[in-house]
């Protein structure tokens, strides 16, 4: 029996779901950090949770069976929660504690420029539009990053974690193919999700954080960007995700790598009243213009020995 084909405008919809709520993510991070959340706990919570409520959707609508997962594929899962949610996503909740939302999604924009230069190192040789794309795009992160986004108040160790967390994201990402991952994509994320979860509590036991929760002094908001980064930014936002890989062309599934930050560079300025400094304009534009011909240079054929795809990794939810 075929699949009937995809409408247009479902795959619209769950395109504009993951432009606006991965987009979004950035936001609510820096509103749970700013509520006094601390961000290993906060993010802990945010990523058990939506483990938790992933397997639970899998079970009532697959079965049990669905879930079952060899030794193999549970530790590659949990190399990978620890690759791309603790060092990778928890660090952009560390940063915006001093980092804004809209530069913070600057930055981790750059993660497909990590990935390349990555797939370089393995033999891959990119056509030149991709080299073209990297320079420009490590040009735009050395001109936000260098002065800080001009931005007064911002730690340069904010920006530090930021670089760090998404270089740990490329490294997982490029990674995945060889750790024997569970097969099915929603399955994979969901045992991310939970052991990265599991990782981050522990972690935020560890350092403290703990004794730094003062439950009845964080405003609503705070639970309310929790709730939504649980809701939206892990489960909504994964499904349309994964609805695109199954019906959309890969082409088209790229284009949020670098709708994105702007998306998190507009949100922060209209709703938290971030500055957008000529710095951020100017270093944004060349990063995700070196983003938009990377993606498009990464279409053409290229020689020498290339990784498998990974279409269950998604960089913003990434990263975010």
């Amino acid at each position: 029996m075929t699949q009937a084909p995809a409408r247009p405008t479902m795959i619209w919809a769950a395109l504009i779901v993951v432009y606006i709520v991965w987009g979004s993510t950035y936001l609510a991070i820096r509103v749970v950090v700013e509520a006094d959340i601390p961000p290993f706990l906060g993010m802990g919570l945010r990523f058990l949770a939506a483990g938790l409520l992933m397997l639970g959707y899998l079970w009532l609508r697959h079965g049990r069976e669905r879930l079952r997962v060899s030794p193999r594929e549970l530790r590659g899962a949990a190399v990978m929660g620890l690759l791309l949610l603790v060092l990778g996503n928890a660090m952009v909740a560390v940063a915006e504690q001093t980092v804004p939302s809209g530069l913070a999604a600057l930055v981790v924009g750059a993660i497909s420029l990590w990935f390349v230069l990555l797939q370089v190192a393995g033999g891959q040789r990119p056509p030149a539009l991709t080299w073209i794309g990297i320079l420009v795009g490590l040009a735009g992160v050395a001109v936000i990053c260098l002065p800080r986004g001009g931005i007064e108040g911002v730690e340069a160790w904010g920006i530090g974690i930021l670089l760090f967390g998404t270089i740990s994201w490329a490294f997982g990402s490029y990674f995945s193919p060889r750790l024997g991952l569970p097969r099915n994509a929603l399955v994979a994320s969901a045992y991310e999700m939970l052991t990265g979860g599991v990782l981050l509590l522990i972690v935020s036991a560890a350092t403290g954080e703990f004794a730094d929760l003062h439950v009845a002094s964080v405003p609503a908001k705070g639970w309310l960007a929790l709730v939504y980064l649980i809701v939206l930014g892990s489960l909504l936002a994964y499904t349309a995700y994964g609805y695109l890989l199954a019906h959309a062309p890969l082409s088209l599934i790229g284009t949020y790598a670098y709708v994105n930050p702007v998306v998190a560079v507009i949100l922060g300025w209209a709703i938290l009243a971030e500055p957008v400094t000529s710095i951020v304009l100017a270093g944004g534009a060349l990063v995700v213009g070196g983003v938009v011909l990377v993606v498009n240079g990464e279409r053409t054929p290229t020689t020498g020995p290339r990784a498998e795809p990974a279409p269950d990794r998604a960089p913003d939810e990434a990263v975010v």
